[in-house]
Protein backbone atom coordinates (compact mmCIF):
# COMPACT_ATOMS: atom_id res chain seq x y z
CA UNK A 1 0.00 0.00 0.00
CA UNK A 2 1.35 3.45 -0.95
CA UNK A 3 0.49 6.97 0.13
CA UNK A 4 -1.62 7.24 -3.03
CA UNK A 5 -3.69 4.16 -2.17
CA UNK A 6 -7.37 5.09 -1.90
CA UNK A 7 -8.95 1.67 -1.33
CA UNK A 8 -7.06 -1.23 0.23
CA UNK A 9 -8.53 -4.72 0.71
CA UNK A 10 -6.57 -7.47 2.48
CA UNK A 11 -7.72 -11.11 2.54
CA UNK A 12 -11.30 -9.87 2.32
CA UNK A 13 -14.03 -12.50 2.65
CA UNK A 14 -17.79 -12.30 2.94
CA UNK A 15 -20.14 -15.18 3.70
CA UNK A 16 -23.91 -14.70 3.65
CA UNK A 17 -26.06 -16.91 5.86
CA UNK A 18 -29.26 -17.97 4.09
CA UNK A 19 -32.06 -20.44 4.74
CA UNK A 20 -30.32 -22.85 2.37
CA UNK A 21 -26.94 -22.56 4.07
CA UNK A 22 -23.86 -20.40 3.69
CA UNK A 23 -23.08 -18.46 0.49
CA UNK A 24 -19.42 -17.57 0.07
CA UNK A 25 -19.62 -14.34 -1.94
CA UNK A 26 -15.97 -13.24 -1.57
CA UNK A 27 -12.87 -15.15 -0.56
CA UNK A 28 -9.38 -13.84 0.23
CA UNK A 29 -9.64 -10.74 -1.98
CA UNK A 30 -6.55 -8.53 -1.83
CA UNK A 31 -6.40 -5.36 -3.95
CA UNK A 32 -5.17 -1.77 -3.84
CA UNK A 33 -6.87 1.00 -5.83
CA UNK A 34 -4.64 4.03 -6.36
CA UNK A 35 -5.71 7.67 -6.54
CA UNK A 36 -6.95 8.53 -10.04
CA UNK A 37 -7.31 4.89 -11.12
CA UNK A 38 -10.19 3.72 -13.30
CA UNK A 39 -10.61 0.12 -12.17
CA UNK A 40 -13.16 -2.18 -13.78
CA UNK A 41 -14.35 -5.42 -12.17
CA UNK A 42 -15.48 -8.13 -14.56
CA UNK A 43 -16.62 -11.71 -14.06
CA UNK A 44 -19.67 -13.98 -14.37
CA UNK A 45 -22.90 -13.31 -12.54
CA UNK A 46 -22.61 -14.16 -8.86
CA UNK A 47 -18.83 -13.72 -8.71
CA UNK A 48 -18.99 -10.99 -6.08
CA UNK A 49 -18.27 -7.90 -8.22
CA UNK A 50 -21.18 -5.91 -6.86
CA UNK A 51 -20.69 -7.33 -3.37
CA UNK A 52 -17.10 -6.05 -3.38
CA UNK A 53 -18.31 -2.62 -4.47
CA UNK A 54 -20.94 -2.64 -1.73
CA UNK A 55 -18.28 -3.56 0.86
CA UNK A 56 -16.28 -0.51 -0.25
CA UNK A 57 -19.44 1.57 0.28
CA UNK A 58 -20.19 0.02 3.72
CA UNK A 59 -23.44 -1.40 2.34
CA UNK A 60 -22.20 -4.93 3.10
CA UNK A 61 -19.87 -5.97 5.90
CA UNK A 62 -17.02 -8.46 5.44
CA UNK A 63 -16.84 -11.56 7.60
CA UNK A 64 -13.07 -11.79 7.24
CA UNK A 65 -10.10 -9.63 6.31
CA UNK A 66 -9.96 -5.85 6.20
CA UNK A 67 -10.80 -2.93 3.94
CA UNK A 68 -9.91 0.73 4.22
CA UNK A 69 -11.11 3.68 2.15
CA UNK A 70 -8.96 6.82 2.30
CA UNK A 71 -7.03 5.17 5.12
CA UNK A 72 -10.07 4.72 7.38
CA UNK A 73 -12.74 2.04 7.76
CA UNK A 74 -15.48 1.79 5.13
CA UNK A 75 -17.96 2.97 7.77
CA UNK A 76 -15.88 6.05 8.57
CA UNK A 77 -15.46 6.78 4.84
CA UNK A 78 -19.24 6.57 4.39
CA UNK A 79 -19.73 9.00 7.25
CA UNK A 80 -17.11 11.27 5.66
CA UNK A 81 -19.06 11.06 2.36
CA UNK A 82 -15.91 9.89 0.60
CA UNK A 83 -17.70 8.45 -2.43
CA UNK A 84 -20.64 8.78 -4.77
CA UNK A 85 -22.50 5.60 -5.79
CA UNK A 86 -24.19 5.01 -9.14
CA UNK A 87 -26.54 2.01 -9.22
CA UNK A 88 -27.59 -0.21 -12.13
CA UNK A 89 -30.88 1.67 -12.44
CA UNK A 90 -30.90 5.46 -12.44
CA UNK A 91 -33.16 5.49 -9.36
CA UNK A 92 -34.48 8.99 -9.98
CA UNK A 93 -37.56 10.13 -8.05
CA UNK A 94 -40.31 10.65 -10.67
CA UNK A 95 -41.96 13.51 -8.74
CA UNK A 96 -38.72 15.50 -8.65
CA UNK A 97 -37.23 17.36 -11.59
CA UNK A 98 -33.74 16.45 -12.77
CA UNK A 99 -32.40 19.42 -10.82
CA UNK A 100 -34.43 18.32 -7.81
CA UNK A 101 -33.00 14.81 -7.98
CA UNK A 102 -29.44 16.14 -8.11
CA UNK A 103 -30.30 18.53 -5.26
CA UNK A 104 -31.48 15.77 -2.90
CA UNK A 105 -28.11 14.71 -1.40
CA UNK A 106 -27.13 18.37 -1.09
CA UNK A 107 -30.31 19.07 0.88
CA UNK A 108 -29.65 16.09 3.14
CA UNK A 109 -26.08 17.24 3.72
CA UNK A 110 -27.20 20.76 4.63
CA UNK A 111 -25.67 22.81 1.82
CA UNK A 112 -27.07 26.33 1.48
CA UNK A 113 -29.47 27.08 -1.37
CA UNK A 114 -26.98 29.19 -3.33
CA UNK A 115 -24.28 26.51 -3.17
CA UNK A 116 -26.85 23.84 -4.09
CA UNK A 117 -27.74 25.79 -7.22
CA UNK A 118 -24.08 26.30 -8.14
CA UNK A 119 -23.26 22.61 -7.70
CA UNK A 120 -26.32 21.48 -9.66
CA UNK A 121 -25.43 23.72 -12.57
CA UNK A 122 -21.81 22.54 -12.53
CA UNK A 123 -22.48 18.80 -12.47
CA UNK A 124 -25.28 18.96 -15.06
CA UNK A 125 -22.82 20.78 -17.31
CA UNK A 126 -20.27 18.02 -16.66
CA UNK A 127 -22.68 15.32 -17.88
CA UNK A 128 -24.03 17.41 -20.79
CA UNK A 129 -27.45 17.96 -19.22
CA UNK A 130 -27.31 21.74 -18.83
CA UNK A 131 -30.76 23.13 -19.56
CA UNK A 132 -32.57 19.97 -18.45
CA UNK A 133 -32.82 20.76 -14.74
CA UNK A 134 -36.57 21.52 -14.97
CA UNK A 135 -37.41 18.35 -16.88
CA UNK A 136 -38.83 15.29 -15.13
CA UNK A 137 -37.20 11.86 -15.44
CA UNK A 138 -39.96 10.50 -17.67
CA UNK A 139 -39.17 13.25 -20.20
CA UNK A 140 -35.59 11.97 -20.63
CA UNK A 141 -34.19 8.94 -22.44
CA UNK A 142 -32.65 6.08 -20.48
CA UNK A 143 -29.15 7.31 -21.23
CA UNK A 144 -29.98 10.83 -20.09
CA UNK A 145 -31.53 9.49 -16.89
CA UNK A 146 -28.35 7.58 -16.13
CA UNK A 147 -26.28 10.70 -16.76
CA UNK A 148 -28.52 12.52 -14.27
CA UNK A 149 -27.82 9.73 -11.78
CA UNK A 150 -24.08 10.25 -12.31
CA UNK A 151 -24.56 14.00 -11.79
CA UNK A 152 -26.32 13.30 -8.49
CA UNK A 153 -23.38 11.12 -7.37
CA UNK A 154 -20.95 13.91 -8.33
CA UNK A 155 -22.90 16.74 -6.71
CA UNK A 156 -21.16 16.67 -3.34
CA UNK A 157 -17.74 16.32 -5.01
CA UNK A 158 -16.51 13.07 -3.45
CA UNK A 159 -13.13 11.93 -4.74
CA UNK A 160 -14.31 8.34 -5.35
CA UNK A 161 -17.06 7.22 -7.73
CA UNK A 162 -18.43 3.67 -7.33
CA UNK A 163 -20.42 2.53 -10.39
CA UNK A 164 -22.39 -0.73 -10.50
CA UNK A 165 -23.12 -1.62 -14.16
CA UNK A 166 -24.58 1.82 -14.84
CA UNK A 167 -24.90 1.25 -18.61
CA UNK A 168 -25.83 -2.44 -18.60
CA UNK A 169 -29.49 -1.93 -19.56
CA UNK A 170 -28.78 0.51 -22.43
CA UNK A 171 -28.46 -0.30 -26.11
CA UNK A 172 -25.02 -0.53 -27.66
CA UNK A 173 -25.08 2.83 -29.45
CA UNK A 174 -26.09 4.73 -26.29
CA UNK A 175 -23.63 2.70 -24.24
CA UNK A 176 -20.75 3.62 -26.56
CA UNK A 177 -21.66 7.31 -26.31
CA UNK A 178 -21.83 7.19 -22.51
CA UNK A 179 -18.52 5.31 -22.34
CA UNK A 180 -16.92 8.18 -24.29
CA UNK A 181 -18.55 10.75 -22.03
CA UNK A 182 -17.50 8.91 -18.87
CA UNK A 183 -13.85 8.90 -19.97
CA UNK A 184 -14.02 12.64 -20.61
CA UNK A 185 -15.67 13.15 -17.22
CA UNK A 186 -12.96 11.08 -15.51
CA UNK A 187 -10.25 13.13 -17.23
CA UNK A 188 -11.85 16.45 -16.23
CA UNK A 189 -12.59 15.53 -12.62
CA UNK A 190 -9.62 13.24 -11.84
CA UNK A 191 -11.89 11.04 -9.72
CA UNK A 192 -10.96 7.52 -8.66
CA UNK A 193 -13.53 5.23 -10.30
CA UNK A 194 -14.44 1.62 -9.48
CA UNK A 195 -16.72 0.25 -12.19
CA UNK A 196 -18.57 -3.09 -12.34
CA UNK A 197 -19.38 -4.49 -15.80
CA UNK A 198 -20.18 -7.72 -17.65
CA UNK A 199 -18.82 -6.33 -20.93
CA UNK A 200 -15.26 -7.14 -21.98
CA UNK A 201 -15.07 -4.26 -24.55
CA UNK A 202 -16.42 -1.79 -21.98
CA UNK A 203 -13.93 -2.90 -19.33
CA UNK A 204 -10.97 -2.67 -21.72
CA UNK A 205 -12.05 0.66 -23.22
CA UNK A 206 -12.60 2.45 -19.92
CA UNK A 207 -9.99 1.17 -17.53
CA UNK A 208 -6.47 1.78 -16.36
CA UNK A 209 -6.73 -1.63 -14.66
CA UNK A 210 -9.10 -4.56 -15.15
CA UNK A 211 -9.80 -6.92 -12.25
CA UNK A 212 -10.96 -10.35 -13.43
CA UNK A 213 -12.99 -12.32 -10.88
CA UNK A 214 -13.91 -16.00 -10.65
CA UNK A 215 -17.31 -17.57 -9.99
CA UNK A 216 -18.41 -17.93 -6.38
CA UNK A 217 -16.63 -17.81 -4.07
CA UNK A 218 -15.48 -14.56 -5.66
CA UNK A 219 -11.71 -14.39 -6.00
CA UNK A 220 -9.42 -12.19 -8.09
CA UNK A 221 -7.84 -14.33 -10.81
CA UNK A 222 -6.03 -11.58 -12.75
CA UNK A 223 -5.30 -7.85 -12.56
CA UNK A 224 -4.49 -6.41 -15.97
CA UNK A 225 -2.68 -3.09 -16.31
CA UNK A 226 -3.92 -1.38 -19.46
CA UNK A 227 -1.24 -0.31 -21.98
CA UNK A 228 -3.74 1.95 -23.77
CA UNK A 229 -3.21 5.74 -23.80
CA UNK A 230 -5.46 7.97 -21.71
CA UNK A 231 -6.91 9.51 -24.88
CA UNK A 232 -9.15 6.77 -26.28
CA UNK A 233 -11.36 7.35 -29.32
CA UNK A 234 -13.90 4.56 -29.86
CA UNK A 235 -11.99 3.22 -32.85
CA UNK A 236 -9.13 2.27 -30.53
CA UNK A 237 -11.19 -0.90 -30.05
CA UNK A 238 -10.01 -2.06 -33.49
CA UNK A 239 -6.31 -1.80 -32.66
CA UNK A 240 -4.08 -4.82 -31.93
CA UNK A 241 -3.28 -3.42 -28.45
CA UNK A 242 -6.96 -3.28 -27.51
CA UNK A 243 -7.68 -6.74 -28.90
CA UNK A 244 -4.71 -8.19 -27.02
CA UNK A 245 -6.01 -6.89 -23.69
CA UNK A 246 -9.54 -8.12 -24.50
CA UNK A 247 -8.09 -11.56 -25.29
CA UNK A 248 -6.31 -11.67 -21.93
CA UNK A 249 -9.54 -10.74 -20.11
CA UNK A 250 -11.42 -13.44 -22.01
CA UNK A 251 -8.76 -16.03 -21.20
CA UNK A 252 -8.90 -15.00 -17.55
CA UNK A 253 -12.64 -15.54 -17.47
CA UNK A 254 -12.29 -18.93 -19.11
CA UNK A 255 -9.54 -19.96 -16.71
CA UNK A 256 -11.85 -19.06 -13.83
CA UNK A 257 -14.66 -21.10 -15.43
CA UNK A 258 -16.50 -17.92 -16.37
CA UNK A 259 -18.14 -17.04 -19.64
CA UNK A 260 -17.57 -14.51 -22.38
CA UNK A 261 -19.76 -11.43 -22.61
Amino acid sequence: MTTDTVISARDLSLTFQTGDGSVHALQDVTLDVEKGDFVSFIGPSGCGKTTFLRVMADLEHPTGGTITVNGVSAEAARRDRAYGYVFQAAGLYPWRTIGGNVRLPLEIMGFGKAEQNERIARVLELVDLAGFEKKFPWQLSGGMQQRASIARALAFDADILLMDEPFGALDEIVRDHLNEQLLKLWERTEKTICFVTHSIPEAVYLSTRIVVMSPRPGRITDVIESPLPKERPLDIRDTPEFLEVAHRVREGLRAGHGYDD
